[in-house]
């Protein structure tokens, strides 16, 4: 954030013009090498163990390199090591700056000290922004006397660079009644705490979209349906792993499906933390232990036309049913298991249509999403497997759901895949289960 943050303070000094600015900041995120292609290129990781630690990150709140070293498949010095070459994103950017600019390091030096005094930071704020070091600013930029807030924005902030971008910096969260909104998608986690999570945008700039294109990895002109959609399931993954950190803690949430609304009013007493996503503004909101209202009817988001293919009806490859409530998620499915020479024989967005589903298709396997309105995946599976005791399900989970899990493997569920999907997962899954 160091760069974003001091290169917008050059532009208000005018010591670099936009262009400059805009070529630092693409410059300095294409510098910086992820950790597995430096491991593997060094010869102290194969391709498959980057990947398996990549699995790993997806249910686990935690540094690429520290979940290396709790594996075995790296010494600490070794993650020492790596860390050297990637590169200090600091020094990058200093570099770049003296390359592009007339800036010598005198003057930056300068420049540095009058930004540090002008923003507020200490000393040793200053080197967790010069180190990108999201958990050692929060702190700084959210102060909240509720207790989560910090962490939430925490685990949204590492999950920005894992799935969306590396270039964004947060301005200082501020506590709120109301909020105006054109985009808003959230999610609520009861039990031990009620929590509700969402994404928003106040004006039509564009990071919303930004967040349903790179979590999606489909580029989408307009905010539709389906961006509501991919952002809602960017929510869930995060939601997830935050669970999963409370139920270490010994403390029990559940997730509900996520929602989307448009151009309402949101209010109660919650927590707005500004992020500036490839200079687009967007909002995180935060509620914890209040009467929180997003706004009023939801949009429906992951619904489709589903035309059911009988169960009489001949086809070549084993035959599978896609049960959820998203959209992307299910086209994600598709795509992958068609591709493993699997035929898709129907889809259904939420566990009562699942269930239905399955009695008129009768297909080879079934993948049942946990969290899904009307009817969750436990209680279809429930139905189904009343129904067909020899059914083959593979339960869909983000993480954070381990004791809804334990519960769907009790019942009958062969299998789980995680969210976000991994390919070689849900193929060798379905294979092991058919087999």
């Amino acid at each position: 954030m160091f760069c974003q943050l001091f290169g917008k303070y050059l532009l208000e000094q005018q010591a670099i013009n936009d262009f400059d600015y805009k070529t630092l900041i693409n410059e300095q995120m294409n510098v910086r090498v992820r950790l597995g292609t430096i491991a593997v290129a060094e010869g102290l990781m194969t391709e498959e163990q980057v990947e398996k630690v990549n699995r790993l990150q997806m249910t686990q709140d935690k540094r690429f390199g520290d979940i290396a070293v709790e594996q075995g498949l790296i010494t600490d010095d070794q993650l020492s090591a790596l860390l050297k070459k990637q590169g200090d994103p600091y020094l990058q950017f200093v570099q770049l700056l003296t390359d592009l600019t007339d800036i010598g390091a005198t003057k930056l030096d300068e420049y540095i000290e009058d930004f540090r005094k002008k923003s507020g930071f200490s000393d040793k704020e200053m080197d967790a922004l010069k180190k990108d070091d999201i958990d050692g600013l929060l702190d700084l930029f959210v102060v909240s006397s509720k207790p989560y807030v910090s962490s939430i924005a925490g685990m949204f902030l590492r999950n920005l660079t894992r799935f969306v971008s590396r270039d964004f910096y947060i301005e200082k969260a501020y506590r709120a009644k109301e909020y105006e909104y054109r985009h808003l998608s959230s999610q609520e986690l009861s039990g031990d705490a009620s929590i509700l999570v969402a994404v928003a945008e106040s004006k039509d700039e564009g990071a919303f979209l930004q967040v349903a294109n790179g979590f999606s990895g489909h580029e989408m002109d307009t905010v539709s349906e389906d961006a509501y959609d991919s952002v809602g399931e960017f929510i869930n993954v995060s939601c997830g792993l935050f669970a999963s950190e409370m139920s270490r803690k010994e403390m029990s949430v559940d997730m509900e499906p996520p929602l989307a609304f448009s151009g309402q009013k949101a209010s109660g007493d919650f927590y707005v933390v500004p992020v500036v996503l490839c200079d687009r503004r967007m909002e995180l909101l935060i509620s914890v232990n209040s009467d929180f209202v997003a706004g009023e009817n939801p949009i429906k988001t992951g619904s489709a036309v589903h035309s059911f293919v009988s169960s009489s009806e001949e086809h070549e490859g084993k035959r599978i049913l896609i049960v959820d409530d998203s959209r992307m998620s299910r086209q994600m499915l598709r795509n992958i298991l068609e591709k493993a020479g699997f035929k898709i024989v129907g889809e259904a967005e939420n566990g009562r249509a699942g269930v239905e589903a399955y009695k008129e298709c009768k297909p080879d396997a079934v993948t049942l999403d946990i969290t899904m309105p009307e009817m969750d995946g436990i209680e279809a599976l429930e139905h189904i497997i009343k129904d067909d005791p020899g059914a083959n399900a593979v339960m869909i989970t983000a993480a954070g759901q381990q004791d809804k899990l334990i519960k769907a493997l009790r019942i009958g569920a062969k299998r789980f895949i995680s969210k976000p999907f991994n390919e070689e997962e849900i193929i060798k899954n379905i294979h092991e289960v058919l087999e």
